[in-house]
């Protein structure tokens, strides 16, 4: 009799879990716009490109090709190459996001950002320089991978404030990798922020802020695909590759760390 309470305790506890967990968006390597599973939008700039290939896949038979121009010094354009996904996260807020990626084989490894992933929203209404402010992003720098939370007042620009977790993995080209984030999304000090890597915990920061406080409470969206930043920023592109493109498959977002494995599901 005991172990048979036993067992069933445990079998009910399981399934109130499983119960809980919610599964907000699942992306399987597709880039249509509108509809369940696909996206809202792109963050695209001319003459970069978002397709859907065959050619490398994480599951399934088709990922999300992100392919980034180099124009010269003068160029205006920021080198955005990235599927949107809105009302994402708003201050208050927790959940679990991830996504598999490669870069290209032949990628060079420079000292410059490539941004991978980012939660980014609009608050020109606010009247500051910055009308699309980034929050936390995740990138490429050489070979390392970093991320960042960003906290403080969303305006002015100069009351903000970033904390940047650097090198906290080693990134390899053509092969896959995965990326989980785990955010309690505060502007005060009870918030937390969580990556993993290849399905090792790489960054664990508590009662830390998260996003910035918003009077509006607003939304931030998700983008996810290669940012060339660096080439904009630094008005010129480190080393000789011109042209670069990444894969990114199985993209998710939800309530538990499955959700937004690549791996669960």
């Amino acid at each position: 009799m005991k172990l048979k309470l036993i067992v069933l305790t445990t079998s009910m506890c399981l399934a109130s879990l499983a119960s809980h967990a919610t599964v907000f968006f699942h992306n399987f390597g597709t880039t249509a716009i509108g509809g369940s599973g696909n996206w809202d939008g792109y963050n695209l700039d001319s003459p970069d490109s978002i397709s859907q290939s065959t050619s490398q896949v994480y599951k399934g038979t088709t990922s999300i090709k992100s392919q980034v121009v180099y124009q010269g010094t003068g160029y205006t354009g920021r080198y955005h190459a990235m599927v949107s996904l809105d009302n994402v996260y708003h201050p208050g807020d927790t959940g679990f996001y991830g996504f598999a990626f490669y870069l290209m084989s032949a990628w060079q490894f420079q000292n410059q950002q490539y941004q991978l992933f980012q939660f980014i929203a609009d608050f020109s209404n606010l009247g500051c320089s910055e009308t699309f402010m980034p929050s936390s992003m995740v990138w490429v720098y050489g070979n390392t991978l970093n991320t960042r939370r960003k906290y403080g007042a969303a305006c002015p620009v100069s009351s903000q404030h970033i904390t940047q977790y650097n090198n906290v993995a080693t990134v390899s080209a053509g092969v896959w990798h995965t990326i989980e984030i785990q955010a309690n999304w505060q502007s005060d000090n009870t918030g937390y922020y969580k990556l993993w890597f290849d399905g090792t915990k790489v960054v664990e920061e508590y009662n830390c802020q998260t996003t910035v406080a918003d009077p509006n409470n607003r939304y931030f969206r998700m983008d996810t695909g290669i940012y060339a930043n660096s080439w904009h920023d630094d008005g010129h592109m480190t080393g000789t590759q011109g042209t670069r493109y990444a894969y990114f498959d199985e993209i998710g977002w939800g309530s538990t760390f499955a959700d937004a494995n690549p791996a669960a599901w």
